[in-house]
């Protein structure tokens, strides 16, 4: 059984991963350090940490695999700066440190378009992050790249919301990579990657999540 970490188990996706993980006769420990307290859980070790001052040498930090869910937007940041903190600053470190401890796989929710050349910042934020998490050196590196996700999230993102439910109308329209996707589909995918712990650096495409 592995013993896993997950960042960013308080948002959607990052729920749906936990919950799957728990469930997973194949996981045998789920690290998932929070700002707030989870629900406890025989399989679940929850230290409550601050990402802007995280521990570097925790035992927690000794895992077989990371699946980083960390995301915010713009308005919920407050700016930019602020954004390209949480999209970007918080998953390399969490994968520096992991990686350092021993973690040998890192699968990593990124989004649709993800491109460091990109003119637009928040695809270029997803496509730096993606280029550096490269460069940290796991043997295992799964990359996933969904559009528009579904599901109910605790904070308001209304033009999002909007977007996706004018999608879901126009879902037998739309070509597959730009439909919605459930973010139970996603945190398989995550789940699985990190499992299986496949060689290489492999990239999942909105398509291939639903």
């Amino acid at each position: 059984m592995k013993r896993l970490l997950l960042v960013g188990a308080t948002g959607l996706v990052g729920g749906h991963v936990l919950r799957q993980a728990l469930a997973d006769p194949g996981v045998g420990q789920i690290v998932a350090p929070t700002r707030r307290s989870l629900v406890p859980h025989a399989k679940l070790l929850n230290p409550t940490v601050d990402f802007n001052h995280l521990p570097q040498d925790a035992e927690w930090w000794r895992v077989d695999a990371v699946i980083c869910t960390l995301g915010t937007t713009i308005r919920v940041a407050g700016s930019q700066a602020a954004f390209y903190k949480v999209d970007h600053d918080h998953p390399l470190e969490v994968a520096y440190l992991a990686r350092r401890h021993g973690a040998r796989a890192f699968a990593f929710n990124s989004a649709l378009g993800a491109d460091a050349g990109s003119r637009v910042f928040y695809s270029r934020t997803k496509g730096e992050t993606e280029r550096d998490l490269q460069a940290v050196g796991y043997p295992s590196l799964t990359l996933v790249r969904p559009g528009l996700i579904g599901g109910a999230r605790q904070e308001s993102r209304p033009a999002e919301q909007v977007a996706v439910r004018l999608s879901q109308w126009l879902q037998p329209l739309l070509p597959r990579r730009y439909r919605v996707v459930p973010a139970d589909r996603i945190a398989h995918h995550l789940l699985q990657a990190a499992l299986a712990a496949t060689p290489g650096v492999h990239v999942l495409p909105s398509e291939a999540l639903l």
